[in-house]
């Protein structure tokens, strides 16, 4: 099947197809021309792996967050070229037929493995799938695939939210040791996260360039605060204390529990639902889900935080600032004078 005449039948160009593979190229800081590669490997990704999409302790915002990405749909662009064996959400298939097509795709190996949802370690029965734990599907599945990926804040690091909970859940690597694991965390998953990883991997054959956390540069490489749309107002020193004065509306959330200071994400740069909105713009404080904090270290989501980074080796705590904090202007500057005398790496933190 050529793929062109799929992207036409969706209303999507080969314009519009190139400048998608040539975005994929520029945000994993390869050259221009390897847009190339990366469109011959998404034509011909009939003959590239197939996906195992496992689900452990979940709430499936992960899943619905990629089907739910639009203009273009990019997960049609990738998704819906490749074979997509077992999907609990999505597949039609159910019980024994089900888990049949996952038990074969496995035997034929070198498939993508995609993981959403957190691993319980209390104790197995807290995630139960077809009477096995979830724990032994897992690295059952992941033995033979060619490239693992974990999605969203459950799957990643400490188990996000489930990792808070009495099944202790936790992330995909603290069960998978022997081979790279790649770690999209966020809560939900960004769709155009996993597509451009999916694509470069179609297109290289190996993992992108990662931190020591196993995200991949292209997008968890700067602060939040850096790139957030409310820093002037930071910089002001204006700062929102009361949620009911619609005065300050748009002023700095540091004094509600923004995270920003100490993420690393690009959710100031490539917003949601086709660039419709993201957290901060929402009028929300970013919880930090794209860290390995999230969601124990980062609670209560909505109290500030008694240490920020300003910059990506400097972390300041309020208490220096002074109790004036609290709305006085220019206090933001204040923070920065303070902020390079008392300058700490961010590695040595944490």
């Amino acid at each position: 099947m050529d793929i062109l005449k799929e992207l036409v039948a969706k209303e999507i160009n080969r314009r519009d197809f190139t400048k998608l593979c040539a975005a994929v190229a520029a945000v994993f800081g390869m050259p221009k021309a390897f847009s190339k590669d990366i469109a011959f490997a998404a034509e011909n990704a009939m003959k590239k792996p197939a996906v195992i999409w496992l689900e452990g302790q979940d709430c499936a915002g992960c899943s619905e967050s990629l089907l739910a990405s639009i203009n273009p749909s990019v997960a049609e662009i990738v998704l819906d070229t490749l074979s997509i064996r077992y999907h609990e959400t999505i597949m039609a298939g159910s019980g024994y037929v089900a888990e049949k097509a996952r038990e074969d795709t496995i035997k034929e190996g070198g498939y993508v493995l995609v993981v959403e949802g957190s691993i319980p370690t209390a104790d197995d029965r807290f995630c139960m799938i077809a009477e096995k734990p979830f724990r032994e599907i897992l690295l059952e599945t992941a033995k033979n695939a060619a490239v693992i990926i974990a999605v969203g804040s459950c799957a990643t690091f400490s188990g996000g939210i489930p990792g808070a909970t009495p099944s202790k859940g936790r992330g995909v690597t603290h069960f998978i040791k022997d081979k790279p694991v790649i770690n999209l965390p966020s809560c939900p998953l960004k769709p155009s996260r996993l597509v451009a990883t999916v694509m470069y991997f179609l297109a290289s054959g190996k993992a992108p360039e990662m931190d020591k956390y196993g995200r991949p540069l292209a997008f968890y490489s700067t602060l939040l605060h850096e790139n957030c749309p409310r820093r002037g107002h930071f910089e002001r020193g204006e700062f929102v204390t009361d949620w009911n004065d619609s005065g300050q509306r748009e002023y700095c959330l540091l004094l509600k529990g923004c995270k920003g200071p100490k993420t690393y994400t690009d959710c100031a740069q490539v917003w949601w639902n086709d660039g419709a909105n993201f957290c901060i713009n929402a009028g929300a404080p970013c919880s930090g889900c794209s860290q390995p904090e999230f969601y124990n270290v980062f609670s209560p989501l909505y109290e500030k935080q008694q240490t920020f980074n300003i910059g990506p080796n400097t972390t300041v705590n309020l208490d220096t600032v002074g109790r004036t904090m609290m709305g006085v202007a220019g206090a933001g500057v204040i923070v920065h004078g303070l902020g390079r005398l008392a300058s700490k790496s961010n590695d040595e933190e944490e």
